[in-house]
């Protein structure tokens, strides 16, 4: 009997040093990669479709980024390699295309 007081004593308190589970955040879910113009209104953003025009470029989707130079853009461009950085400025009228791994143009959008 004496025996079963030790073990018991032993269990509660190796059941007291231990810590509370910490529970884990949930994932964050990516964003949309769409992003529409920004303007300010004090302090908040409020974001307007495609004012530079980026759909009448949709035919270079799928397209290897060298024809980029080759579709006659007149307005400001910014092209983010696969990974690559991009400016933190944003202009709404600026066309980005976003290049995947092979170089191919994967998303077209302001900003």
């Amino acid at each position: 009997m004496l025996r079963i007081t030790v073990m018991t004593v032993a269990a509660l308190t190796l059941a007291a040093c231990q810590s509370e589970p910490i529970e884990e955040a949930p994932p964050v879910m990516p964003a949309p990669y769409m992003t529409p113009a920004v303007t300010q209104t004090g302090g908040l953003e409020q974001r307007e479709p495609d004012t530079c025009q980026a759909v009448d470029y949709i035919s270079a989707l799928g397209q290897p980024g060298a024809i980029i130079p080759t579709l006659g853009i007149t307005r400001p461009v910014n092209v983010v390699e696969w990974r690559g950085i991009e400016p933190q400025e944003y202009n709404p009228q600026r066309i980005v295309f976003r290049l995947d791994a092979a170089g191919n143009i994967f998303n077209i959008d302001c900003g």
